[in-house]
């Protein structure tokens, strides 16, 4: 199996999916700037790009709280999820009624081939492979723009009370490598608890607070600064670290502004 996504399971798709649930932000607004949005009929209360999206369309819950009764209403003919955001046994209860694709990312190239595979599933190949082009060219651009700039030792914090880091196998560690960081929590998996001894041991020359899933504010930094005196820290747009999606042509602008 191809690690960006899965053929969908369950009953059979249609050769042209008409109506789609969404069930993961990133994603649903790439299904948008791929020109399927009049085809979306369900999306979740974090779906919240392009403005004005959940205003128009039934909003089945949260990511890790699908309501199930409220999709099967929609009688969709394909779910698009992912496999760290959505929760499985629901993903599971699912697939048992409609087709459902599940994308799993880790890296840009993963991103990239779950982009197309999504053109090539609801039938925009060709908005895809420009989009593809695009998102290519902008981090191609970052890459030259990086070159000969020394990379600096970064903690990114997801998670407040207890914190918590990016860590290895996470798409937000391979975007990091991208912008010129290296994860100093990058030899632990995943999302690591981080206390604020091993932070102090780790001794980051940056600390990037995200605005998501936790909101970290301009308040926060004090007590950060208080472990790590000689760090720079930035508050950071979480999306540009962790949207895989049509967010990603506007990713390496706004990774320059951070690292630069």
């Amino acid at each position: 199996m191809d690690r960006a996504g899965e053929k969908a399971r369950g009953r059979p798709s249609p050769s042209l999916p008409l109506k789609i649930v969404s069930l993961v932000p990133s994603q649903t607004e790439l299904l948008c700037d791929l020109g399927l949005r009049d085809r979306l009929v369900g999306v979740t209360k974090f779906c919240v790009h392009p403005h004005g999206l959940t205003r128009e369309k039934t909003i089945v819950g949260g990511t890790k709280n699908v309501k199930l009764e409220v999709v099967a209403a929609l009688q969709p003919d394909l779910i698009i999820g992912n496999k760290e955001e959505n929760d499985k046994s629901q993903i599971e209860a699912l697939a048992a009624q409609f087709p459902v694709w599940i994308s799993d990312i880790y890296t840009l190239e993963d991103a990239l081939k779950m982009i197309a595979q999504i053109g090539a599933l609801t039938g925009a190949s060709e908005a895809a492979a420009d989009l593809i082009t695009r998102i290519r060219d902008a981090f191609a651009q970052l890459e030259k723009k990086l070159t000969g700039v020394p990379r600096q030792r970064a903690a990114y914090f997801i998670w407040r009370k207890p914190y918590m880091a990016a860590g290895a196998d996470t798409f937000i560690d391979h975007i990091l490598q991208l912008a010129g960081f290296d994860n100093v929590f990058g030899h632990l998996s995943r999302y690591p608890e981080i206390t604020p001894e091993m932070l102090a041991q780790a001794a980051p020359q940056v600390i990037l607070l995200s605005s998501e899933p936790y909101p970290f504010k301009e308040k926060h930094l004090t007590e950060l600064q208080a472990i790590c005196p000689d760090a720079a820290i930035r508050l950071v747009d979480g999306e540009m670290f962790s949207w895989y999606g049509s967010r990603l042509v506007a990713a390496p602008g706004y990774l320059e502004t951070v690292r630069l």
